[in-house]
């Protein structure tokens, strides 16, 4: 079965099938000797290399890596400021380089995964999957139930309707509250947003599940700790994608 080479390259975990584009625009990308040209097509015959290196298709050995993110890091791979980023807690991937699955801002932190395999990760992103995202947040600010009720219904956020699929309260109350929050969305700093439009302002954020995956208690910040069989195959179905 043949697939252009672009999309061979993101399921291969080598980046996302427009970085692979570039790529390929660059002529950075071969196949079986000769510069890739967007459109080509490759098999399980065929040799593809980038910058000379040949790619392994891990796609058939994918793995997944759960990865507690600590308030201060950034995700990506390098930054002009120097500022520490997630990629440098991240183990080698022996096939190709890790996808991470979304963002968090540098200053939220919690759980985060990332894929060898970039279909993967990509179908895990796409907003028609609606994959929850659970967040722990404590709120600043008087925060009434009628206010609660807008955030389940929806809010306007810069021309998006944005809400929260349940919203709850943990025990405790006065003028900084914690509240468990579940949405489908992951739009930019959307948790944060949707608060500040009810009067409040959130000082802690804490990305506590993403879909089936909840962060491990005794996974500490800055570590990783890979999937088992069982949950990576729960994450295929609701990427709505296979793995080989």
């Amino acid at each position: 079965m043949s697939e252009r080479v672009q999309k061979y390259l993101s399921r291969a975990g080598r980046g996302s099938r427009r970085e692979a584009e570039r790529w390929i625009g660059d002529g950075r990308v071969t196949i079986d000797g000769r510069k890739a040209v967007l459109g080509d097509k490759v098999d399980s015959t065929s040799l593809v290399a980038v910058d000379g290196i040949p790619v392994v298709d891990g796609a058939g050995n994918s793995e997944v890596l759960i990865y507690n993110k600590p308030v201060g890091k950034i995700v990506t791979r390098s930054d002009p400021n120097n500022r520490p980023t997630v990629f440098d807690d991240l183990p080698i991937n022996k096939h190709g380089r890790w996808v991470a699955v979304g963002r968090l801002d540098i200053n939220t932190a919690g759980v985060m995964l990332f894929c060898s395999d970039g279909n993967l990760a990509n179908g895990l992103m796409h907003p028609r999957n609606e994959i929850e995202r659970e967040y722990l947040c404590r709120v600043n600010g008087i925060v009434s139930e009628s206010d609660l009720a807008s955030l389940r219904n929806g809010i306007q956020v810069d021309g998006h309707m944005c809400r929260f699929d349940s919203v709850k309260a943990r025990p405790g109350g006065g003028y900084n509250r914690w509240f468990t929050v579940v949405l489908r969305q992951g739009r930019y700093r959307e948790v944060r947003r949707l608060w500040q439009a009810v009067g409040g302002t959130v000082s802690r954020l804490i990305r506590v599940r993403f879909g089936p995956v909840r962060l491990p208690r005794d996974l500490d910040r800055g570590r990783t700790r890979f999937i088992d069989y069982e949950l990576q195959e729960k994450l295929y179905r609701l990427a709505n994608v296979s793995p080989s």
